[in-house]
């Protein structure tokens, strides 16, 4: 199995790649702003649910089947694009005037999905797994299998527990807009500029060489 020494180096690693903002980092606080701490918290569920599905694909290597076909990248992109577009939609087409209360019964299981495909639909998350993962695999130590699922195992809770601190934290900026007149207006086009600029984001993504 996979020693102690490189499962600190493993989630060192982790740790600082996600201090670097990223599109979960925007995603999560973004839905806590707007739908208060259970809407971020449900969201940091829904990234490590997919987390783990990558996680399970890396290690049966259907990820690095699918990364290996070129035309996957601009497919999975491209799916991405126009889901976060719809969501942008969606998030316009809602009254502004709703009261915080009435926001924060959004269904969680809804945020929870949207969390969940916006991160399989980044196809720089596929590839993290498939490039990532294997560095920190010993052929020597055990099935490469049970390591991969191992390492995603660890990724998918440290993740998951910094996503929803995050999420947390963004459900105190909701309570602070709550008290703002204005504060219904500025979650609802906050939370539509957020997802558009993640749209545009993988709509310029280029494929890593």
């Amino acid at each position: 199995m996979i020693d102690l020494a490189t499962l600190a180096v493993f989630s060192g690693a982790v740790l600082l790649l996600l201090l670097s903002p990223g599109p979960n980092m925007a995603f999560v606080i973004s839905h806590g702003v707007t739908h208060g701490w259970r809407g971020g918290v449900a969201s940091a569920l829904g990234i490590s649910v997919a987390d783990l599905l990558l996680t399970a694909l890396t290690a049966t290597g259907v990820t690095a089947l699918v990364a290996s076909w070129p035309p996957s990248f601009d497919v999975i992109r491209y799916a991405g694009v126009v889901y976060l577009l719809w969501l942008v939609v969606k998030t316009l087409q809602k009254n502004p005037g709703l009261d915080a209360a009435q926001v924060n019964r959004v269904p969680l299981g809804r945020v929870f999905l949207q969390a969940m495909f916006n991160s399989l639909l980044n196809p720089k998350a596929l590839l993290f797994f498939v490039v990532f993962l294997p560095q920190f695999v010993r052929p020597q130590a055990g099935s490469i299998a049970v390591q991969l699922m191992v390492l995603g195992g660890v990724l998918t809770l440290i993740a998951g527990v910094f996503h929803a601190v995050l999420g947390i934290f963004g459900g105190g900026l909701s309570r602070f807009f709550a008290r703002r007149s204005k504060g219904a207006w500025l979650q609802k086009w906050g939370l539509a500029t957020v997802l558009t600029v993640l749209a545009v984001r993988l709509a310029v993504m280029s494929r890593p060489s």
